[in-house]
C-alpha cells in the first residue's frame, strides 16, 4: 500500500501560478513513477505530467507551462504551474505507481479553479 496526498490547490486569476505538492508514504525512488492527473466536470482523468528513474514527461497542453519535480528526502512531487489559463480548471489529482504489479495508488485530489 502507498498513501498519497496532494495539497496546494485553490482559486487564481489567468495568468497566474500555483504549485501541487503530492506527499507519498513510501521513497519516490521505489516507485515506478509518480504523475499528476486532472479532470474537469464531465471529464476523463487525464495525466498531466509524470515523473520517473527515466526522467520527466509531460501532456502536450501543458508542456512549457507546468514543470514536475520530486524531492526525494521529503517523499514529495511537485507540480508547478505557470501561466494558467481557464481551461486548466480541474481536479488535480497524484498517483504512485509500484513496480510490482503496475498498480497505481491515488490521493484524494485538489481543486484548482483558474479564473478568467
Amino acid at each position: 500500500q502507498v498513501q498519497v496526498m496532494e495539497s496546494g490547490g485553490g482559486l487564481v486569476q489567468a495568468g497566474g501560478s500555483l504549485r501541487l505538492s503530492c506527499d507519498v508514504s513510501r521513497n519516490i525512488t521505489s516507485l515506478n513513477a509518480v504523475g499528476w492527473y486532472r479532470q474537469a466536470p464531465g471529464g476523463q482523468r487525464d495525466l498531466v505530467a509524470r515523473v520517473s528513474s527515466s526522467g520527466t514527461d509531460y501532456d502536450e497542453s501543458v508542456n512549457g507551462r507546468f514543470t514536475i519535480s520530486s524531492d526525494n528526502t521529503r517523499n514529495t512531487v511537485y507540480l508547478q504551474m505557470n501561466s494558467l489559463k481557464p481551461e486548466d480548471t480541474a481536479v488535480y489529482f497524484c498517483a504512485a505507481r509500484i513496480h510490482y504489479d503496475g498498480r497505481l495508488f491515488w490521493g484524494q485530489g485538489t481543486q484548482v479553479t483558474v479564473a478568467s
